[in-house]
């Protein structure tokens, strides 16, 4: 089972202790009746205020293990707890969503005939909140992610690295515990992804969220607090 190791736990909060924020228990998920295992007996702990990278190729099970643990999906076997939550119960995966977890994909899944201003308020549809709230909240994040000066801009006036910093803005409108990243800057070229993941980095920080973040990249996984490498299912704390 990957632990956060002492130095991290120092670096992280000084002499205090982490709060274990995800626990993941012998999970196992397999797709096409069981006939394609993607996660084998995976156990793993998270704590509170980590940036943690899964690492490892296409096909090693970072995307599924990213799903069951926003509840995405459900697991064959095993345990999942978030925040207290149960992401394979029906009604804790609707609070999981709402409150505690925010998504960002790969190919940002933006809608294109909205702004992104409007894309990011659409989140106050299925959170608690007022607009006034929820508008105060899109001018702090979009200021942070300096992308606030093309708010009125349709999706597809953005540039790539535009579109997935609204992608970020959109799944922190609701303060969410923590942040589940899909390969965020798999999509961009080198210079502009490195960007995105330096103010996803920083803005993460700022806002004292928890990340996952799924990547193939060495270079991103090394300047996490910590990188799990999965490798046929099964995760170990990289060296």
């Amino acid at each position: 089972m990957s632990e956060l190791n002492s130095a991290s736990r120092r670096c992280l909060t000084g002499d205090r202790e982490l709060r274990r924020i995800i626990t993941i228990e012998a999970l196992r998920k397999s797709f096409d009746h069981g006939r394609i295992p993607v996660l084998r007996d995976t156990s793993l702990r998270i704590f509170q205020g980590e940036l943690v990278a899964l690492w490892g190729s296409s096909g090693s099970g970072k995307t599924t293990l990213l799903h069951l643990i926003g509840g995405l999906d459900t697991p064959d076997a095993g345990r999942i707890t978030v925040d207290g939550l149960n992401p394979a119960s029906e009604n804790d995966r609707l609070e999981l969503r709402r409150t505690r977890v925010g998504f960002v994909f790969q190919l940002h899944n933006l809608i294109p005939n909205l702004t992104m201003k409007e894309n990011c308020l659409v989140t106050a549809i299925g959170a608690r909140g007022d607009q006034a709230t929820f508008r105060r909240r899109f001018g702090e994040l979009a200021s942070l992610l300096k992308i606030d000066h093309r708010q009125d801009r349709r999706i597809q006036e953005l540039s790539g690295g535009e579109r997935q910093r609204v992608a970020i803005c959109r799944a922190l409108m609701h303060r969410p515990r923590i942040l589940l990243a899909d390969e965020p800057t798999g999509s961009l070229d080198e210079r502009t992804g490195e960007n995105v993941f330096r103010l996803l980095v920083d803005v993460a920080r700022q806002e004292g969220v928890t990340v996952v973040m799924a990547t193939h990249e060495r270079r991103f996984a090394e300047q996490c607090d910590r990188i799990i490498h999965t490798v046929d299912g099964r995760v170990s704390e990289a060296v």
